[in-house]
């Protein structure tokens, strides 16, 4: 990164062609490319519509107008155990050419420190199991892996069946 350090701030709508950019690395990262569908219109909707569904944290190079080097992009869940919010990281990306300078770490802490200021109990992220590199440094930064517990989802026609059963 030569002696340039990275910015990070909240996204604005005139970051929505980085975002939409960054999504789409990050799909074709995780060999997932072929279920990435969101638009910019969604995204901007999402973000920055009138009922925002998530946030947005980008970094850059200082001093470069070139594309964002990575973002992070979270929501709130809720805990009812601890009966407070959680800080969801939905999604994490830095581009390869940027990786091992901090960059990821650094989306990391500022999102510890929002979930801190807005009195989360967790932070919480999901990460593919075969993403060694990514649970090495997720573990090195004290993130605990949860074995016991396995992500369900219902999406497409089986939605469609589970929203139109008798009884619903």
């Amino acid at each position: 990164m030569n002696d340039r350090s990275v910015s990070i701030r909240p996204a604005t709508p005139a970051d929505l062609a980085d975002i939409e950019a960054l999504i789409q690395a990050l799909a074709e990262y995780e060999r997932l490319a072929h279920l990435c569908v969101a638009t910019r219109a969604q995204l901007a909707d999402a973000l920055f519509g009138p009922h925002p569904a998530a946030e947005v944290q980008i970094a850059r190079i200082d001093g470069d107008f070139g594309p964002a080097v990575g973002f992070a992009l979270f929501c709130h869940t809720f805990s009812t155990f601890l009966g407070r919010r959680t800080l969801w990281l939905e999604d994490l990306y830095v581009r390869p050419e940027h990786r091992g300078r901090g960059i990821g770490r650094a989306l990391l802490q500022r999102l510890a420190r929002i979930a801190g200021e807005r009195g989360c109990g967790r932070f919480e992220w999901a990460v593919l199991d075969w993403n060694a590199p990514s649970i090495r440094f997720y573990e090195a930064l004290g993130a605990r892996l949860m074995d016991d517990w396995t992500i369900c989802r219902v999406t497409g026609d089986a939605l469609d069946r589970l929203a139109d059963a008798p009884g619903a």
